[in-house]
């Protein structure tokens, strides 16, 4: 279903209106950074709830709050005063291929972004580019990995640079750096413009992406992200990711 270009932008700028709304919080993994009031509270629940969101909606929201919970509810103290073993606690902890090992290597690795490298909002404001925020994922991916860990472990963090589509991260940043007033999005990055964001591609994105003319290559990769930021921006320069919601709904929610 190829929509006419001079309608294209006022179809999807409606979908956006539909579901850019609070009633899109409780069920997506977005309502785990939401418990939290407190910045480094919310990058922490933020990065590990979206971290593990692949599979079904429900369940990656349900092992978000369980992650929280297994954290004390206090996410940013557990990662800067954990003993080691306090880890143990996460034993059991499993989403998919994400084990407990896995995070637990992921709160000590967090650790030393914040202890080392100033935080998570740091990395992604020093190594952003004038109109993509792909090399800071870049970066963040090699500084996480610099203390000693699985090689397993290494697949829960995307990195651009191998041409992943980083949609997890994407998404991420799309919650730490947008803030329009909806409640939705958490806006709590000030030093990043919301036109360096990346859509959050997934099979469910692209597909409704290529339905509507604003995707043509056929594989989600690094090509594919660029090609469809591309078109987004062409749409709304200043603020194309909000039409993520968009895609999202018309995919998940209209089977469209």
């Amino acid at each position: 279903m190829i929509i006419p270009e001079n309608e294209l932008k006022d179809f999807l700028d409606s979908k956006v209106l539909q579901y850019n709304t609070v009633d899109f919080i409780e069920p997506d993994p977005i309502s785990v950074p939401h418990r939290y009031a407190v910045k480094e509270d919310i990058e922490i629940a933020g990065f590990l709830a979206s971290t593990i969101a692949w599979g079904n909606r429900k369940m990656i929201t349900k092992n978000g709050h369980r992650m929280m919970d297994l954290l004390g509810n206090s996410p940013y103290d557990f990662v800067m005063s954990h003993h080691e073993d306090q880890l143990e606690q996460l034993q059991g902890f499993v989403h998919r291929t994400f084990n407990a090992s896995d995070f637990s290597y992921f709160i000590k690795a967090l650790q030393h972004i914040y202890t080392h490298h100033g935080g998570l909002e740091r990395i992604f404001t020093t190594h952003q580019t004038d109109d993509s925020l792909q090399p800071a994922i870049e970066q963040l991916h090699q500084l996480f990995f610099e203390i000693p860990h699985q090689v397993r472990t290494r697949k829960h963090l995307a990195n651009p640079a191998k041409g992943s589509v980083a949609k997890r991260i994407n998404m991420c940043l799309r919650w730490f750096v947008r803030n329009d007033n909806t409640g939705v999005d958490l806006g709590i990055w000030k030093g990043i413009h919301p036109s360096k964001l990346s859509c959050p591609l997934d099979v469910h994105s692209g597909n409704v992406a290529r339905k509507l003319g604003l995707l043509s290559r056929k594989q989600n990769d690094g090509k594919a992200l660029l090609e469809l930021d591309t078109s987004l921006r062409i749409l709304d320069k200043n603020d194309p990711v909000k039409y993520d919601f968009a895609l999202f709904g018309l995919g998940i929610f209209e089977g469209f």
